[in-house]
């Protein structure tokens, strides 16, 4: 393995927005940053508007981004991976050699696939569909309230932030919680916080041996027996067929999940399902099911200005390969969506965290940028000051909605709590972009920060199933542009090996064995542990 020009940068569209690059727009001068500009700058679909007039690109620009994907054949690429063709592999290389089909856990509505492999994971999931439709008729007869989700990764993140996004949509005395960190105050947090006799849990695990899950399972079945009730009769599992968890004397049902959705892309799928339709019901849940669908088909629009998800990925191409800037902030001005930026962290860098491509040689340009956020306006009150006058320009991503969730607001001076909270996204859109001049350098803005804003009509079941397909999408845009695999996760193996040394170094030491021999560097923290 060794270093090489990489295909990105033998398109000839990389040379051109390398020179494009050398004197981009600045959108600080006067006269640049328009009410025309911001007008011609937006790209609609699916009742999503993508504001990127406050984008550092011009008309020159985006045309070579878009040359950019005609080079890459990145559309070519999105019909291969929503047919099910084997793209998670790295060739000449042992890899998983797997299909990405968690398009295909939505692709039941209208069956648009022929490819044999999608149609039959279609077919595959709405097999589950099914099933839990007849399991939650089953449990909407007995008196459960709570829901437990205990997974870790994709098993939590993606679950948890897409419930909190439609909690405004539960159904009456129905709440779910989640429990993913080995830390056992997490588990005794949650379970503290219902009544077990009320409560379901569901145990989410492929391979059925995720030790952190399976340790914090054992927590919460001795839980249920020290209170005198049986664990079978509440946990239900989320697993691979034939996993050591597909046993029906343990677990009062067991949905299942596949080798070709990966964790961060799972929430459409079981893993993601069960909690949210006990939590906001299967008409609800169908609505998110079918705005991941819409997006879905809007991926393969050979337009960038109609392919939402394509366009966003050129855009962020275009700042972190051209302009230079390392990180992304994606700052939904919606409290709901408060876990979502946690979830793209994921999604995002454990994707496209790659420093080889899909041939194993080592890259020579930048991958997936660090992503980071939290929602607006609490933001403005913490990281915004680095954002508009630090010395590392952030790339940010507003997500905004016209209409708030639950209906319940306010005027007061003269304006509603809503319209406040979006006077405030557009403000801080054009600040970072304008910035302000003063003969006081602490009240200088240098401006010139590239922004850009996500909207929808309202933060509904079916505009969260868009917007979590275009992110999605996104992602793997960027990874076909630059050559990588964006669906294996190789980088998280080496810390759980290296755990698992130290953890039979704790077995050892609480029997009074030798363990030092074991794994010298780990006995080392061991060692001192003894002194606390």
């Amino acid at each position: 393995m060794g270093w090489a020009m990489s295909a990105f940068n033998e398109y000839e569209a990389t040379k051109r927005l390398k020179e494009l690059a050398e004197k981009p727009i600045d959108l600080s001068k006067e006269g640049a940053l328009t009410p025309k500009r911001l007008e011609q700058m937006v790209a609609s679909n699916l009742n999503l508007k993508l504001f990127y007039g406050t984008e550092r690109v011009t008309e020159k620009v985006m045309d070579a981004l878009c040359d950019l994907a005609k080079e890459a054949k990145v559309i070519d690429k999105m019909h291969a991976m929503q047919n099910g063709e084997i793209i998670n592999k790295i060739e000449g290389y042992e890899s998983e050699e797997r299909s990405v089909l968690h398009t295909a856990m939505r692709d039941f509505f209208d069956r648009r696939v022929e490819a044999e492999a999608a149609k039959k994971a279609s077919t595959e999931a709405y097999a589950e569909l099914e099933k839990l439709k007849m399991f939650l008729d089953t449990i909407d007869k007995q008196n459960f309230t709570d829901i437990i989700q205990v997974g870790i990764g994709g098993s939590e993140l993606g679950p948890k932030a897409i419930y909190l996004g439609l909690e405004a949509f539960s159904r009456p005395n129905r709440r779910a919680h989640f429990v993913s960190n080995v830390d056992p105050d997490d588990a005794a947090n949650v379970l503290n916080r219902v009544d077990l006799g009320k409560t379901l849990v569901v145990i989410v695990s492929k391979s059925g041996s995720t030790l952190e899950t399976r340790t914090n399972e054992e927590l919460v079945r001795k839980r249920f027996l020290d209170v005198g009730l049986s664990p079978q009769n509440h946990i239900i599992a989320v697993t691979g067929k034939g996993s050591p968890m597909d046993d029906p004397k343990k677990y009062r049902a067991s949905f299942y999940m596949w080798d070709f959705v990966g964790g961060r892309y799972s929430v459409t799928s079981m893993v993601g399902c069960v909690t949210l339709a006990f939590a906001i019901g299967m008409e609800k849940l169908l609505e998110f099911l079918k705005g991941a669908h819409a997006m879905d088909k809007v991926a393969l629009n050979e337009d960038p200005y109609q392919n939402l998800p394509l366009l966003s990925a050129l855009l962020g191409i275009w700042n972190h390969n051209f302009l230079g800037l390392p990180t992304t902030a994606v700052i939904p001005y919606s409290q709901a969506m408060s876990r979502f930026p946690a979830h793209l962290q994921q999604c995002d860098m454990e994707s496209n965290g790659k420093r080889i491509d899909k041939q194993g040689k080592l890259l020579d340009h930048w991958t997936g940028p660090i992503i980071w956020g939290e929602p607006g306006t609490n933001g403005q009150h913490s990281f915004y000051q680095l954002i508009h006058q630090g010395t590392i320009p952030v790339p940010v991503e507003f997500v905004g909605f016209c209409k708030s969730q639950r209906g319940i607001d306010n005027e007061y001076e003269g304006t509603t709590s809503q319209e406040k909270l979006l006077s405030n996204l557009f403000a801080q859109s054009i600040g970072l972009a304008t910035g302000k001049k003063s003969d006081n350098p602490n009240k200088e803005f240098p401006g010139n920060r590239p922004t850009r804003i996500l909207m929808a009509k309202q933060c509904d079941p079916y505009s969260i199933g868009a917007i979590l397909a275009l992110y999605e999408h996104k992602v793997a845009f960027q990874g076909f542009v630059w050559n990588i695999n964006s669906f294996d996760q190789e980088g998280v193996q080496l810390g759980k090996v290296l755990a698992n040394k130290i953890i039979s170094q704790f077995q050892k030491m609480r029997k009074g064995e030798e363990f030092e021999k074991d794994f010298p560097l780990g006995a080392v923290y061991l060692n001192h542990l003894k002194e606390f």
